[in-house]
């Protein structure tokens, strides 16, 4: 298959970069973390044999740039993003929708907004710890994240993070990336150096976001909460499984852990078109 087709669309107070393969009814995949649209470079191919499949750079990574470096970002305005990409490639019927991790928040904000253009959600461990009991634990450790991060600089910071996310309160020392070829080398580059905005700028927002239940409730029929296989009881999962249970939907599992989307691209492609499909 060739190369996606790229365009830039001028939204309130950015431009983002988008992507597109393939034909058909349009399936939007919105990336979490700092990982933009080539967080689905994985899947998006094999995705895109049976649909059309646009994916972007949320505003503030990678090649979407702000018109304010210095703007606050909010969860409403990263979904009316998202929104505004499903006007521009389907505007004629509502899309299927993916979002991971901060790219499910915003997903989850876009359906209880705009219901009428999404068929179906299928939100992986979107980290919305604001409906959990303990969730002013939660809000201390974004704190910490950021004492962190002022004080030791990145590095420390994403490690007072992943042993937040993580169930065992611990988390690996951050090591050397292996040699990657050329491209994978400067999506990693890309990655990295996109880390401090959404350390600093992503993540006390989105993970202060109360979503509306009631909303919710109301298309639940269109909603999959979805977590991985091997990070039940980690922070990122445990939202959605709440919800799930509080909008008596089931709840699904991908293979993996947060990051099955990555660790285990066909696998996880497979089920993903699978639910679609259903």
């Amino acid at each position: 298959m060739t190369g996606p087709t790229t365009g830039s669309l001028r939204v309130n107070g950015a431009t983002l970069h988008y992507e597109v393969r393939g034909r058909g009814p349009l399936l939007l995949l919105i990336p979490g973390g700092a990982g933009g649209a080539a967080a689905f470079d994985g899947v998006a191919d094999g995705l895109a044999a049976d649909c059309t499949v646009a994916t972007y750079d949320p505003r503030g990574i990678s090649r979407s740039t702000l018109d304010d470096p210095d703007a606050e970002q909010r969860v409403a305005q990263h979904a009316d993003d998202a929104y505004r990409i499903l006007e521009l490639l389907s505007p004629d019927e509502p899309a299927r929708v993916f979002g991971s991790s901060s790219g499910a928040i915003a997903a989850v904000h876009l359906l209880s907004t705009h219901p009428d253009r999404v068929a179906r959600l299928v939100a992986h461990e979107p980290p919305l710890v604001e409906v959990l009991p303990d969730a002013a634990d939660h809000r201390a450790l974004v704190a910490r994240v950021q004492e962190a991060f002022h004080a030791e600089g990145l590095m420390a910071a994403m490690t007072v993070f992943a042993a937040g996310l993580t169930r065992g309160g611990s988390a690996p020392v951050p090591q050397a990336a292996p040699r990657l070829p050329p491209q994978a080398a400067a999506r990693a580059e890309r990655t990295m150096a996109d880390l401090p905005y959404f350390v600093t700028r992503i993540v006390p927002p989105f993970m202060s976001h109360t979503p509306d239940v009631d909303r919710l409730r109301a298309v639940s029929d269109r909603l999959v909460l979805a977590g991985g296989q091997d990070s039940r009881g980690e922070l990122a999962y445990r939202p959605a499984a709440l919800l799930a249970e509080r909008l008596g939907t089931e709840m699904l599992h991908f293979p993996g852990g947060h990051t099955g989307l990555t660790t285990h691209p066909e696998e996880f492609a497979e089920l993903l078109r699978e639910t679609f499909s259903a």
